[in-house]
């Protein structure tokens, strides 16, 4: 379960930029992770919570927002929906194509006190 050294990193993040910034606590933590980014949005949520215990976040909720992938076909000349790597294009049935998102994994925003 890769999603707790996953959390562990976010924790450390938030908690760097926290006291950087003459904070408190953090209330809330916005995630954006793209459909690609092979991570299980109810095991990272299990995390957090297990991982937040005795941080600066601590009481912290967590809100997951989905990116979806897109891809750039070479065959058709069109930007596509794709949910798994290796799939054919969704227009034209071509394998040629450019991931252009949904591998992605950041922190959007954080509600602080």
């Amino acid at each position: 379960m890769h999603e707790l050294s996953l959390c562990e990193g976010i924790i450390e993040t938030i908690t760097t930029q926290v006291h950087q910034r003459g904070f408190k606590r953090v209330l809330r933590v916005w995630l954006e992770i793209g459909e690609l980014a092979n991570v299980e949005p109810e095991s990272l949520r299990f995390a957090f919570a297990a991982i937040r215990c005795d941080t600066i976040a601590a009481t912290a909720e967590l809100e997951i927002i989905t990116l979806p992938g897109r891809a750039h076909c070479l065959d058709c000349a069109q930007t596509v929906a794709v949910q798994q790597h290796f799939d054919p294009c969704p227009l034209c049935g071509g394998y040629q194509w450019r991931l252009l998102s949904g591998t992605e994994m950041r922190i959007k925003e954080l509600e602080v006190e």
